[in-house]
This record gives C-alpha cells, sequence and structure tokens, in this order.
C-alpha cells in the first residue's frame, strides 16, 4: 500500500508549477523539456521524510539529481534503488 494521498500527481504538479518548473537547488530549469537533458526531471521531495505530509512548506521540486543527492544523505524516506525506480 502506498504512503503517498491519492491525489499525489495533482499535488506535485501544483508544486512544480509553483517552482517555474525549477530545481530549487541547483536552478535547472525543465520549462522547456527539449532543453532537459536526456534521463533528467523535475521531482518533488518531502523535507520531513513523511510521505502522507504533504503540507506546502513540507514540499519541494528538485530534479532527479539533487533528490537523490538528499536520499543519498539519508535525508529522505526510500531507498536509493527505490528511488531510481523513479527516473
Amino acid at each position: 500500500m502506498s504512503r503517498y494521498s491519492k491525489d499525489w500527481r495533482e499535488i506535485s504538479m501544483e508544486v512544480k508549477e509553483k517552482a517555474d518548473w525549477k530545481c530549487a537547488k541547483c536552478g535547472a530549469d525543465f520549462k522547456d523539456k527539449k532543453s532537459s537533458r536526456k534521463g533528467n526531471c523535475l521531482q518533488v521531495h518531502h523535507w520531513n521524510r513523511i510521505p502522507e505530509d504533504n503540507r506546502p512548506e513540507n514540499l519541494v521540486a528538485l530534479c532527479n539529481v539533487c533528490h537523490l543527492e538528499y536520499h543519498r544523505g539519508r535525508k529522505g524516506n526510500i531507498s536509493i534503488d527505490q528511488l531510481s525506480l523513479n527516473l
């Protein structure tokens, strides 16, 4: 059973749109999909590592590279292997 809410797709889209489709850490721009490097994407990270907590202040848009860095630093709620499956 997923810990993510049923409306996670809509919530994550809102976070990405509010971030103007840019990574909050490195500034990578995903507005023009042609300009993003192959394999890179914009994801949404839960700061407190609780997927059920979708308060706006707990969510941040990160490119997959920066998102993976947070999870490698043990700042995430899923393993690196699970995260790589989302790429």
